[in-house]
């Protein structure tokens, strides 16, 4: 692949990263669809690790499957997209740690903008499954790096 056209590439995974970030923000805040309503009195707090996950999982039958899977499902796969993104848009690639770390401070900034604004609940939960998937989408990342060079190479 010539300069010019990594260097696109990395132009339009910059589009993509800003875009997914806009779209985060205003899922995880504004969206009413995911019972984002304002206007409650205190913040909802929970510092407990696995413990939403495990009500959610004692409770699935109860769930409609939506909000099982929206809670659970839905916040691995909401920061996939960063852990593949944050590498793929730079020139000096991002390392695992680098991306972890990345992905965690990211998701602690979306957390910490629902216990300020009072929206949604910051979960302990969440920061963890977030930054799962963020390792997801680093894997899916370094996976489909090494498959692209090996093909380069071949050619």
């Amino acid at each position: 692949m010539t300069r010019k056209k990594k260097k696109a590439a990395r132009f339009g995974c910059r589009i993509l990263f800003y875009l997914y970030i806009i779209l985060i923000f205003y899922f995880v805040l504004l969206s009413e669809r995911y019972g984002r309503e304002t206007g409650y009195e205190t913040s909802h707090v929970n510092l407990v690790l696995f413990k939403e996950i495990k009500r959610f999982w004692m409770y699935r039958s109860l769930l409609t499957p939506e909000a099982f899977i929206t809670n659970l499902v839905g916040n691995v796969f909401a920061f996939s997209p960063f852990g593949f993104l944050l590498p793929a848009m730079t020139e000096k690639k991002r390392g695992f740690i680098k991306v972890v770390v990345g992905t965690f401070l990211f998701s602690f900034l979306i957390e910490s903008c629902q216990f300020i604004f009072k929206v949604g609940v910051f979960d302990v939960d969440d920061l963890l499954l977030n930054t799962v998937g963020g390792l997801i989408g680093y894997i899916i990342y370094t996976f489909g790096y090494k498959i692209s060079v090996t093909i380069y190479r071949r050619r």
